[in-house]
Parts: C-alpha cells; sequence; structure tokens
C-alpha cells in the first residue's frame, strides 16, 4: 500500500529550508488540537481509576461508558438509543480507517464517496480497502456543502460526510441531512456522519444524523452510522475516546471484528471518558471561547465565520506562499489547503485552526492581519 504524505509532513517539508522570524513567539494554526486543559474531574477520575491499568479491557468497553455514551445521546440529540446501536472506540481515527475495511471487504469493485477537501483518513482507508474513490467537491459555488449526484451514488457502497466540516466549517441542515438519508435507503449505500466538531457551534445546537434517521422514519437507523469523540468537546484528544452509533446490524459485525483488531480501551481511561460524555456544562465553558476566538476572526480578518468548528477558511490566493511568508515573517505556521485536498481543490486556501486562548488567539490573527495587507 502507498499513502499519500500527511499534510503535517508536506508543510515540514515546505517550511524546512525557512529560517522564522525570531522577533515572534512560535504560534502554531495547523493542527486541531485544543490548548485548553482538560476538566480536572475528567482527570481526577483517571487518577482515581489508575489501578485498574493491571486488567485487560473488553472491547465492547465497560458498561458504565456505553452507559455514559447513551446518556450524552440522549441528552444532546435526544435520541434513544440501545446497547446495540453503539460501539465505543478508541478515538475515531482508528475507526474511521478500518470501519471502511471491514465493510467493504467483500464487496468486488468497492466504491468510497467522501468530501474534497477531507480528513486525509478517508483517503487512507480507500487505499486500504482497494476501493474507488468519488468526491464531493467542497468550493465557495456550492457553499461547501457536498453536492448530490445521483449518478455517482448508485454505486456507491460508503459515503462519508463530513458535518460540521473539516476544514471548511460548513454545516448541513437537518434538511439535507435527510435528503442523504433518504439517499443511502433508495440506493443501498452505508452513510457515515462525522461528527467530532457537532458540539464545537455558535449559538444553536446542530443536530445529528441520526436526527435525520429519526425524522425520516427510519427508525433502525438502516444504513446510517454516526461517528463523534471527546477530543474536540472535551479538550482530551489524548484520551482517546469515540463511539459509532447507529445501524446495529452494521455494528454487531463490525463489533466482532474490533475483537481482531486489538484497540480496546484501557480501563482507567474508559472511566475518564465515561465522567467527559456523562457531563455537559464544561463543553460549554469551552464552546464560549471558540465562539469568542471566531468572532475575534470576524472583526479582525474581514471574513464571514463558519457557524460550527474552530476552524477559519481563508482565502489567500497562493497558500504555499502565504504558508511560507507567514513562517518566516511572522513565525507562525498555517496549513496550505492544497494539502488537504486533491485534484486543485483547496489550492488558494489555508487553513486556520482557532484552538488558543481567545489572548493567543488574538496575537496570531494580528500576524495573519498583517500579512494580508501586503
Amino acid at each position: 500500500m502507498k499513502f499519500e504524505s500527511y499534510p503535517f509532513e508536506k508543510l515540514n517539508n515546505l517550511l524546512k529550508e525557512i529560517i522564522p522570524n525570531q522577533d515572534f513567539k512560535p504560534l502554531n494554526l495547523t493542527i486541531g488540537e485544543p490548548q485548553f486543559n482538560t476538566p480536572s474531574f475528567v482527570l481526577d477520575a483517571l487518577k482515581d481509576d489508575v489501578k485498574e491499568f493491571n486488567k485487560y479491557p473488553k472491547t465492547r468497553g465497560e458498561a458504565y461508558l456505553r452507559e455514559a455514551i447513551l446518556s450524552y445521546n440522549k441528552k444532546r440529540f435526544d435520541v434513544d438509543l440501545t446497547d446495540a446501536q453503539i460501539v465505543p472506540t478508541f478515538g475515531t481515527r482508528e475507526a474511521l480507517f478500518n470501519f471502511p475495511q471491514y465493510l467493504l471487504h467483500d464487496k468486488k469493485n468497492a466504491h468510497m464517496v467522501f468530501p474534497n477537501p477531507f480528513y486525509q483518513i478517508y483517503e487512507g482507508a480507500a487505499i486500504a480497502s482497494r476501493a474507488k474513490v468519488s468526491y464531493l467537491e467542497l468550493k465557495s459555488a456550492n457553499n461547501f456543502l457536498p453536492e448530490i449526484d445521483k449518478k455517482m451514488l448508485k454505486s456507491a457502497d460508503l459515503v462519508i460526510l463530513n458535518s460540521p466540516n473539516n476544514p471548511t466549517g460548513s454545516v448541513l441542515e437537518l434538511e439535507d441531512l435527510k435528503a442523504w438519508v433518504r439517499l443511502a435507503l433508495e440506493y443501498d449505500f452505508v452513510l457515515v456522519n462525522d461528527e467530532c466538531y457537532i458540539d464545537i457551534y455558535a449559538d444553536v445546537p446542530i443536530p445529528s444524523i441520526l436526527n435525520a434517521s429519526l425524522e425520516v422514519g427510519n427508525g433502525e437507523f438502516k444504513n446510517v452510522i454516526a461517528l463523534n469523540s471527546l477530543s474536540k468537546r472535551s479538550s482530551a484528544p489524548g484520551l482517546r475516546s469515540g463511539f459509532l452509533a447507529g445501524d446495529k446490524t452494521i455494528l454487531e459485525g463490525y463489533m466482532e471484528y474490533r475483537t481482531y483488531v486489538g484497540c480496546a480501551s484501557p480501563l482507567p481511561l474508559q472511566r475518564a471518558a465515561s465522567k467527559a460524555w456523562e457531563d455537559m456544562e464544561h463543553v460549554g465553558i469551552y464552546r464560549e471561547k471558540y465562539r469568542q476566538n471566531m468572532q475575534l476572526a470576524k472583526e479582525m480578518l474581514g471574513v464571514d465565520v463558519a457557524q460550527a468548528t474552530f476552524y477559519v477558511w481563508l482565502d489567500v490566493d497562493d497558500d504555499l506562499a502565504f504558508a511560507k511568508e507567514a513562517y518566516e515573517r511572522y513565525n507562525i505556521k498555517v496549513l496550505p489547503g492544497s494539502f488537504l485536498g486533491r485534484d486543485g481543490v483547496g489550492r488558494g486556501y489555508v487553513r486556520l485552526a482557532l484552538v488558543y486562548e481567545p489572548n493567543i488567539t488574538q496575537e496570531a490573527l494580528a500576524r495573519v492581519q498583517e500579512l494580508l495587507k501586503r
């Protein structure tokens, strides 16, 4: 298998000969890694259960973690799930990589569809699955939303949506999600929505693909899977806690597959994760910080910011030149959009991850603002 270099590796190669301006403190806006402290109650739960490292964890996850995930879905989306309709995962990156391999293993001429630009693990999963790929191109002309192409979908086995979207910040409305669920039923493909940013919204809570499924009368979530993670909502990317939820028939087989994968979460991590999934208050604290950061971007850069995620998809004309100049002149790293897309999609944009405290974000945006004036 031959994989494309990861965007951050490409950026390192792009900048390796550049000496950054040491008059400025280094700042990194490239990676979507929250820079806020993980809640103390989560860390306390981890410490209190550290003795459990002497036990093997179950692939299915402990009952308390599963119950916390079910509780989260009820409180956040008002969706009642059964235990058979969830699979706890070791974060979501591993699931996004291995779920397609499980699903497509026995498919002849497997066909995956996902947005472009995209989170690169989708492409890696397609390569590992030997799947043909078709892109849902996200451009300014379509407001960075995936357009339905029924001819493409007729042969699709797996469609991955990503709403709220990384890197553009675009959000599919409930009616849009409902249309995609109907298509999944009509053309019999599996529809996954990567919802890792669904709790990072500015004002109005964003619905899940599970809500859309219920709205169209698909109460068993046939062909529908939601995927979510603690990393962004709880400022806990190192905790590695995520889940898949939806079609129990698909998830039953996937759970059996996972017993061979060997990626069960250690018990102390499960205990801490369960506390984070159960609690909604701490998420609002982080959400307010992100809201402030996005407002700063709107005021300082004069851009229309997304209603969700913590990303600014900034139009800069030449993304590679902009990234190099930002690093050389202002010691700040931004991610070229062309590293996140294929076939020229994403070129001319940079992604800014506004993951710092607002005062640091303001300093970073001031440097970007100066660069835009040049």
